[in-house]
């Protein structure tokens, strides 16, 4: 990703285990899961069914239930699991030393 940009969101410790949080950067709404076992992921906070707030829902092991009609999404890959069809838009993320890292590729922030 030579035309991607790294944002310090935080630390680990911002986030509860099995929760979210939402960051805002360049226009851009995202939800950053911390999974039970301290996994990091990154997904565009819209739900692909009807865009509800994945961070308002529940992660269970890698996936999160959108709080609007309870439509299960993959943290790594946005992708809506079962019957359902869709995709959440992913941002890779790491967690350094205790800071959280989003990358945004640069094409996508001017975008928006």
């Amino acid at each position: 990703m030579s035309d991607a940009i790294w944002y310090v969101i935080g630390s680990l410790a911002d986030i509860p285990a099995r929760g979210a949080r939402t960051v805002r950067i360049e226009g851009l709404e995202i939800a950053v899961f911390r999974t039970a076992d301290d996994h990091v992921f990154a997904l565009e906070n819209r739900c692909p069914h009807k865009g509800g707030p994945l961070a308002d829902g529940i992660v269970h092991g890698r996936k999160v239930a959108c709080p609007l009609h309870n439509w299960v999404i993959d943290l790594e890959s946005g992708r809506a699991t079962g019957a359902d069809e869709g995709c959440a838009v992913e941002y890779p993320v790491r967690v350094d030393a205790g800071e959280i890292r989003l990358c945004v590729p640069a094409a996508r922030a001017a975008a928006e």
